[in-house]
């Protein structure tokens, strides 16, 4: 009786002795002691991970027998507690009870409300402590706190791949499943990521609404954004165990590993050749269309791809921006650089199948090649005689000019 007198008179009688804070139940206070304290008595005797509260260890524990009681009634979707199946009903019936007292938007959730209203404030009030990140939420902070434990508590029971997620455990799903809920109104392209869709719809209106403060690029995602900004601060985060190379995005990283494993998922459909990354299958696709979308705006020469074309500038600016180590010598590309050091190594990678002599580079034997098959690729415009080699052909030319 005496409790149930303190629910109406909002009565507070228990006070914590470090913060102030006042509750209704000494129980309710003596759990809110453990957060000064740090102290988190409750253990998971699956995973070891410890817990301020009975109930809060209660409702963990269904992420490891997969026990989901509360039911929706609408569309039989199950949940681990009864305050998410209530938020989740909130979805059929459209109810958003809680407003933003500067802009008048409306959230499900109370706690999606608190956070927004930091856009307006632009307070980040969670640290991470072992980080300089800071956090609009708790649950946000929690999740990012994974990238440093490891734990990955989300497990795909298709192919037992973890997550740090569930949101990215549901998205990875769709892989098994085929799924693609998100369709583009424009083209009815679809889509596994909601994101994904509306980045996507930039291509049809042309916007890129996130600005590099750096430079004047813009980019349709913030994730493109975050990317490019490595440019600038040099900060390369991902690195392959394999060999050590550094890379400034996860994407590039899982690219490179392709190195090793001598993975080639993407294939050309006119001519069989299999490419490690889809950027390469698009611009190979170019030899077969004669595609030349990127000019030099000093000479007008056109190119297939955009590297290409920065390696042609060099004969422009006379730049030579890679140099040997072993002599100094300096050149307008990395691969021809890396023909150079055979010179010091010795090495001849390249072998002809037919006399066994050995090559520092691909052009070389190549050439070599034209002695066994007599092939003369290389004709005079003006007399059409036919040469093996292309400086012969221009020793020849000046024959003629004279």
């Amino acid at each position: 009786m005496e409790r149930q007198q303190v629910v109406h008179t909002g009565e507070r009688p228990y006070r914590c002795g470090v913060c102030n804070k006042t509750f209704m139940k000494m129980g309710i206070l003596k759990v809110h002691k453990s957060v000064h304290t740090g102290e988190r008595p409750y253990r998971c005797d699956v995973c070891n991970k410890t817990f301020m509260k009975m109930a809060v260890l209660k409702v963990h524990k269904s992420v490891h027998t997969g026990e989901r009681p509360y039911r929706c009634d609408v569309c039989n979707k199950t949940f681990t507690k009864m305050g998410i199946l209530k938020v989740h009903k909130r979805i059929h019936t459209g109810e958003r009870p809680y407003c933003c007292d500067v802009c008048s938007k409306t959230f499900g959730i109370k706690e999606s409300l608190k956070v927004h209203q930091y856009v307006h404030t632009g307070e980040h009030p969670y640290n991470c402590g072992l980080c300089d990140r800071k956090f609009a939420s708790k649950s946000g902070l929690n999740v990012h706190q994974r990238v440093h434990t490891g734990e990955c508590p989300y497990r795909c029971d298709v192919c037992n791949k973890t997550f740090m997620r569930m949101d990215h455990l549901k998205v990875h799903q769709r892989v098994h499943t085929a799924e693609y809920p998100y369709r583009c109104d424009m083209c009815n392209k679809t889509f596994r990521i909601k994101e994904s869709l509306k980045v996507h719809q930039y291509v049809h209106t042309g916007e890129h609404p996130y600005n590099c403060g750096l430079c004047d690029r813009k980019f349709a995602s913030k994730s493109r954004l975050n990317v490019h900004q490595h440019v600038h601060t040099g900060e390369r985060a991902y690195c392959c165990d394999l060999c050590g190379k550094t890379f400034s995005s996860k994407s590039h990283l899982k690219v490179h590993l392709r190195v090793h494993t001598g993975e080639r998922t993407y294939c050309c459909d006119l001519c069989g050749k299999k490419f490690s990354n889809k950027s390469h299958l698009k611009e190979h696709l170019r030899v077969h269309t004669g595609e030349r979308p990127y000019c030099c705006d000093v000479c007008g020469k056109t190119f297939s791809s955009k590297s290409h074309l920065k390696k042609h500038l060099c004969v422009h600016t006379g730049e030579r921006p890679y140099r040997c180590d072993l002599c100094n010598k300096t050149f307008m590309k990395m691969d021809v650089l890396k023909v150079h050091k055979r010179v010091h190594t010795g090495e001849r990678p390249y072998c002809c199948d037919l006399c066994g002599k050995t090559f520092s580079s691909k052009s070389h034997l190549k050439v070599h090649q034209c002695v066994h098959t007599g092939e003369r690729p290389y004709r005079c415009d003006v007399c059409n005689k036919t040469f093996r080699f292309v400086r012969n052909l221009k020793l020849h030319q000046r024959v003629h000019a004279e």
